[in-house]
């Protein structure tokens, strides 16, 4: 039940959609939501006890306390605010990036997701910046 919890907790940190996109491999929700379980659980147990989740309180209570938040927690944290960052930004920007990609290599083909799925399928075929934001958003 505990451990639950905590990755309640993490999981509000996510929401709080602070960051920056940096390159790196990006994490997935869960993974995410894992490695801030691992990494600053005990941080959220022993410094925001009783807080309830939601509406970034798990993340202003780590802010609030920062002095007192251990090293691999803040790294982490930061590491994973970037990484989700960069898949959200990866995921709105796809269709502009693999715009010329699409008309190419599946010209005639409708629906975003058939679309999708024929780009990742044609990967040799596509610009390597389609390619990176295909990755980047966790489709592939």
């Amino acid at each position: 039940m505990q451990k639950i919890a905590i990755r309640l907790a993490a999981a509000a940190l996510l929401s709080t959609g602070l960051g920056t996109p940096v390159p790196a491999q990006t994490l997935s929700y869960a993974d995410a939501v894992t490695q801030l379980a691992d990494a600053c659980g005990r941080d959220i147990k022993t410094l925001c006890k009783g807080l309830n989740l939601g509406n970034g309180r798990i993340y202003g209570c780590l802010q609030d306390r920062s002095a007192e938040v251990s090293q691999g927690c803040k790294t982490s944290l930061a590491g994973v605010l970037q990484s989700i960052a960069q898949r959200e930004h990866a995921q709105a920007s796809y269709k502009q990036l693999c715009r010329r990609d699409a008309i190419k290599s599946c010209g005639g083909i409708k629906g975003d997701g058939f679309v999708l799925a024929c780009l990742a399928k044609k990967e040799r075929r596509v610009s390597e910046e389609c390619n990176q934001a295909i990755t980047d958003a966790g489709w592939r």
